[in-house]
């Protein structure tokens, strides 16, 4: 299991984890969730209910990865492997992004 603190504008806004299974899980956090004055992450993904399911990694997470000829030097240098799209948005959603939302890793205790 690996898990990333969701990050939006700077501020802890949820919990993304992937599974043993390979399928993964967005959870807001408590505090985040219900507060009114705290926007959704994304409109895929809104404050209608607190944690969302899926078999893949969920479409908004998805386009925040490298496409291309970027991908393949991440991939080559980071020594990722270019299926593993978790491990390629933990190593690449962390520092600068387009738009409000970074990812950080969480490491395994």
């Amino acid at each position: 299991m690996r898990q990333a603190d969701v990050l939006y504008k700077n501020e802890s806004a949820g919990l993304l984890t992937q599974l043993d299974n390979g399928s993964f899980v967005f959870r807001y956090h408590d505090l985040w969730f219900e507060k009114a004055g705290k926007p959704a992450i994304s409109l895929t993904l809104p404050k209608s209910q607190q944690e969302y399911q899926s078999e893949h990694l969920f479409p908004f997470f998805y386009n925040m990865l490298p496409e291309g000829s970027n991908k393949q030097t991440v991939c080559f240098e980071l020594r990722i492997d270019p299926k593993d799209y978790f491990g390629l948005l933990l190593s690449t959603a962390r520092y600068d992004t387009i738009g409000a939302i970074k990812i950080k890793k969480l490491e395994n205790k």
